[in-house]
C-alpha cells in the first residue's frame, strides 16, 4: 500500500485524534499515549513536536491523511551514538507492509541525520506484530528482560530490537 513519511501539521489534528484513539494501539505503547485519546491529546501532541528541527517525529500518510506516527530519539551522554525508534499504525492499515517500509524509511533517515551507529525498540514481549515488523525491517533481537514493564496492571517483558550502521559507514 503506498503511503508517505512528512512532518506533522495542524491539518492532521482530526485525523490523527480519530486513529490514535484505539486501546488496541494503546496498549503496547507508553503510558504518556493515552487511551482515550481526545482531540485536546491530540493538540498537545502536536504542539510538543512541531518546532523540531531536525524532525524527529513524521506522520505516516495514506492518501494525504496522517494515519500513524514514526519516530527517532537520538540518545545523550554515553548512550549518544543509539537512538531509540518509536512507532504506531492506526488498525484499519495493520498487516499491509506500511510500518515495516516505514522502519525501513526512518532507519535510513536516522543514519543519514543523525551522528548515530545503532537505533533500537522495545516492544513488549506480547506485542509478536511489532517484533515481527522489526525483523522484516533488518532488525534483531538483541535481549528480552522478563517482566521489566508494568502496563494495565500486569508485568510484561521488554523486548529490545536494533539495528546497526554498516562498518563502512562509520
Amino acid at each position: 500500500m503506498n503511503f508517505t513519511l512528512r512532518k506533522w501539521n495542524a491539518g492532521d489534528l482530526d485525523s490523527i485524534a480519530r486513529h490514535a484513539n484505539n486501546y488496541n494501539i494503546a496498549k503496547f505503547l507508553v503510558d504518556q499515549f493515552p487511551y482515550p485519546y481526545s482531540r485536546k491529546d491530540a493538540e498537545e501532541y502536536l504542539a510538543l513536536i512541531e518546532e523540531q528541527d531536525p524532525t524527529l517525529v513524521f506522520a505516516i500518510t495514506v492518501d494525504g491523511n496522517a494515519v500513524g506516527s514514526i519516530g527517532i530519539f537520538p540518545q545523550s551522554d554515553i548512550h549518544a551514538k543509539n537512538a531509540e525508534m518509536g512507532y504506531w499504525l492506526s488498525e484499519e492499515y495493520w498487516g499491509r507492509g506500511i510500518m515495516a517500509e516505514a522502519i525501513r524509511q526512518m532507519v535510513e533517515y536516522g543514519f543519514d541525520t543523525f551522528d548515530i551507529t545503532r537505533i533500537f525498540a522495545r516492544p513488549f514481549g506480547s506485542n509478536t506484530r511489532s517484533q515481527r515488523v522489526l525483523e522484516k525491517a533488518g532488525f534483531v533481537q538483541e535481549a528480552r528482560f522478563e517482566k521489566a514493564l508494568y502496563k494495565n496492571g500486569e508485568f510484561i517483558d521488554e523486548v529490545v530490537y536494533a539495528i546497526r550502521k554498516r562498518r563502512e559507514r562509520y
